[in-house]
């Protein structure tokens, strides 16, 4: 039977509208894998890009075959849970407990330290019983879920000293602490008193808090535009650091004991200590030695301690010693005050000069000799005083805000228009993609880690948000961490082949930028994902500007974890972290 032209038009037409459907049902630009964010807000236009594209990962598109590392073809990835009842809280360079045990000498807290297993481990942590998203900033630094971080004994061990209490389902925070029996409210305003050429938030912007306890003293400095780094080792104080980044306050794992500190030298305006515990004449001073080291010339240390207002034999033995030592390294004292709780403190300062050490009838301790390395990575401390920066270093930092486009580095060069030209671009990529172009819930995100700093841009721009960033200087990597300090951010040195010291799902966001794709020269990437995935909090994301090559190996590895990825312009990929954990193996 003849078929005429109308029967093919209609035929022809109609097999157009079949194709045309079924490729807008089957298209990548159909799925959305982040739930919480509308179609619209993934296609937004960027008025200053050009046709801005999306594309959507899923599990099901992963390839069954990739080449992750130069020489390594992998099928299908499969995670198991770590073992161990501390799973929960695994921190793989600090519970090696199979070196700890190795170990000839505990005396100047070596099992504090680090002792990385080889290989590092690619297990994925298990999430605590009943875990739910942290209480948002700012109501976190008064109150967290119990569940999230379920440690009773800090409660129980300071429940006179007012840290912490359990109130229902809330572990609540009163602001006190061993030193501050007034609140730390009432501390911070004693220090203000003492000496007023502190001037919080102008002047001092970047402090050191040695032994922080749950980090109130950094957490109330933030109401005065002070950026605190909080430290203490993980030890039998269980879990306060833990509970200071679940609070949404800077806050790293570190001990002073055999090696330097992963800080520059010449780094922070104000070091302080509340009963922190450091024996700092041990050693031949070498603690005290190296806080030196890291405090910016003419900047305070704050040390707040029974020895400073108590006249017991043992007490006066440490004054008497720490008198002795701070004259040795020229360190002067500004003031030395008591309040009216009975709590006193004493405030030193460096010098700004190398005459001082000149001077002295004995150089001992001696001034270093050699030129130091800044990047303080597996560095031993050192008896010796570190030597002043190279020119006018009695000139200060801008005060803040001003330090932050403004700086004058005094410990490395960079040129001006360098660093103006950073600072410009990563404000253009925050402002115009970041914020604008990618599926991340910003009001959600309180901690922050840039784990490729450079000078600190991607975290300058966003410095009016409710959100602090870690800056991190990889150590293969140029060293630019005292310019992060000198334009009043924070920041630590790492190795991303090894775990980061850090508790489990401390972080809300963590960012790359053309990092990771160098790294597969150096160690797994599978690795460092899962270094990733035991940073990130559930619901939290990574964020990476990278090459094509390199985000496809983590749409894929990201995509056997569960997570949701997208993928912007081929150039910015988005991995959001669910709660999906592999089933527990049977005992």
């Amino acid at each position: 039977m003849a078929i005429s032209v109308q029967h093919v038009v209609v035929l022809l037409l109609s097999t157009l509208l079949i194709a045309i459907t079924f490729f807008l049902l089957t298209s990548d630009n159909a799925t959305f894998p982040f739930p919480s964010l509308s179609p619209t807000d993934y296609y937004t236009p960027n008025p200053k890009s050009l046709n801005p594209q999306y594309v959507d990962v899923s599990s099901d598109q992963t390839p069954q075959k990739m080449k992750l590392n130069t020489s390594q073809e992998v099928g299908e990835l499969k995670w198991d849970l770590c073992k161990g009842a501390e799973s929960v809280d695994y921190i793989p360079c600090l519970d090696n407990y199979a070196a700890i045990k190795q170990l000839k000498s505990r005396r100047h807290m070596e099992h504090r330290e680090r002792h990385c297993p080889e290989p590092s481990p690619k297990c994925l942590i298990p999430l605590p019983d009943n875990y739910k998203p942290p209480v948002p900033w700012p109501k976190s630094r008064d109150m967290i879920w119990y569940d999230n971080v379920p440690h009773p004994k800090l409660v129980e061990y300071k429940k006179e000293q007012n840290w912490v209490k359990k109130e229902g389902e809330f572990l609540v925070f009163p602001g006190g602490g061993t030193q501050f029996k007034f609140g730390v409210t009432h501390y911070v305003e004693f220090i203000e008193k003492a000496l007023p050429s502190i001037k919080w938030g102008k002047n001092i912007r970047v402090v050191l808090d040695v032994g922080c306890g749950v980090a109130s003293f950094g957490g109330f400095l933030l109401d005065k535009d002070v950026i605190t780094m909080s430290f203490a080792p993980k030890d039998e104080h269980e879990a306060q650091i833990q509970f200071a980044l679940e609070r949404g306050i800077p806050a790293t794992l570190s001990v002073i004991g055999t090696q330097q500190l992963t800080f520059p030298s010449n780094a922070f305006d104000l070091i302080h200590c509340a009963r922190c515990r450091v024996h700092w004449d041990a050693d031949g001073g070498k603690p005290l030695l190296e806080l030196n080291r890291v405090l910016r010339p003419g900047g305070f240390f704050i040390w707040s301690a029974t020895p400073v207002y108590r006249d017991n034999d043992r007490d006066s033995r440490i004054w008497s010693a720490m008198v002795s030592l701070t004259k040795s390294i020229c360190w002067k004292v500004v003031t030395k005050t008591v309040d009216s709780s009975g709590i006193g403190l004493v405030i030193y300062q460096k010098p700004t000069s190398e005459s001082c050490y000149n001077k002295r009838s004995t150089q001992d301790p001696p001034l270093c000799n050699k030129k130091e390395a800044n990047a303080s990575w597996y560095v031993p401390l050192a008896k010796c005083i570190s030597k002043l920066p190279s020119g006018n270093v009695q000139i200060w930092p801008e005060l803040w805000p001003k330090r932050l486009v403004s700086v004058k580095p005094q410990s490395i060069s960079v040129e001006a228009e360098t660093l103006k030209k950073d600072t410009e671009k990563w404000s253009a990529i925050v402002s115009d993609v970041y914020l604008e172009h990618l599926p991340v819930n910003w009001s959600t995100v309180r901690n922050v880690m840039d784990m490729n700093a450079g000078f600190g841009g991607f975290a300058a721009a966003l410095i009016n948000r409710p959100l602090w960033v870690m800056n991190v200087v990889p150590v293969d990597k140029p060293d630019t961490l005292s310019v992060v300090y000198d334009r009043g951010l924070i920041g630590i040195y790492h190795d991303w082949c090894e775990s980061l010291n850090t508790y489990p799902r401390t972080y809300d966001l963590l960012h790359s930028s053309f990092l990771l794709g160098d790294m597969t020269q150096r160690c797994e990437i599978v690795q460092v994902v899962a270094e990733i995935d035991r940073i990130v909090r559930p619901g939290g994301y990574l964020v990476v500007q990278d090459t094509m090559e390199t985000i496809k190996k983590l749409e894929y590895i990201l995509g056997s974890l569960h997570w949701s990825t997208k993928i912007y312009q081929d150039r910015f990929f988005v991995g959001q972290k669910g709660f999906w954990r592999p089933a527990k193996p049977e005992l």
